[in-house]
């Protein structure tokens, strides 16, 4: 039987007694939902927040209009920023965040459907990841979520660098 993702995160999370917030957009709460599917994550998750427009991103997560007018949501930029937020809002050790182009429309010169940025925050430093998925929309926020969840996975295992 494979192990969740969301599982190796809770046995790793409190064994470090980190904490974890999140910022999503595409994923809309996907991410958040499977967190804390698992039974005692209000230990190491305080919270996160769908931010699903420029507005949101902006006014609750403090991603600068600049960056969003420079780079749009979906970017390297955003996510850092995003995943910044979260963290500071929280006041937690982790942040994790999501923004992409779920589907079927919404895809740009550039940017096509399938884009999706990852941003992670910590006192250690910042990381950015990039994937483009080839699914419909819930494949594409399934995916998401999953890379979400092993970004942090990767983090907590010393895989960045």
């Amino acid at each position: 039987m494979k192990i969740l993702l969301e599982e190796i995160l809770r046995e790793t999370m409190h064994t470090r007694g980190l904490t974890l917030a999140t910022a999503e957009s595409c994923t809309g709460g996907l991410v958040s939902d499977r967190i804390t599917n698992v039974s005692g994550s209000s230990e190491y998750f305080p919270g996160g927040v769908v931010a699903y427009s420029y507005e949101a991103k902006a006014s609750l997560l403090g991603v600068s209009w600049d960056t969003l007018n420079a780079h749009g949501a979906v970017s390297e930029e955003t996510v850092l920023e995003m995943a910044h937020g979260a963290r500071k809002l929280f006041n937690a050790d982790i942040g994790i965040s999501v923004s992409g182009i779920a589907g079927p429309t919404g895809g740009l010169p550039g940017k096509p459907v399938g884009t999706t940025w990852f941003g992670l925050v910590t006192n250690g430093g910042k990381w950015a990841r990039h994937f483009v998925w080839d699914g419909d929309r819930m494949y594409n926020k399934h995916q998401s979520s999953e890379a979400a969840l092993q970004f942090v996975v990767d983090y907590l295992d010393g895989k960045l660098a």
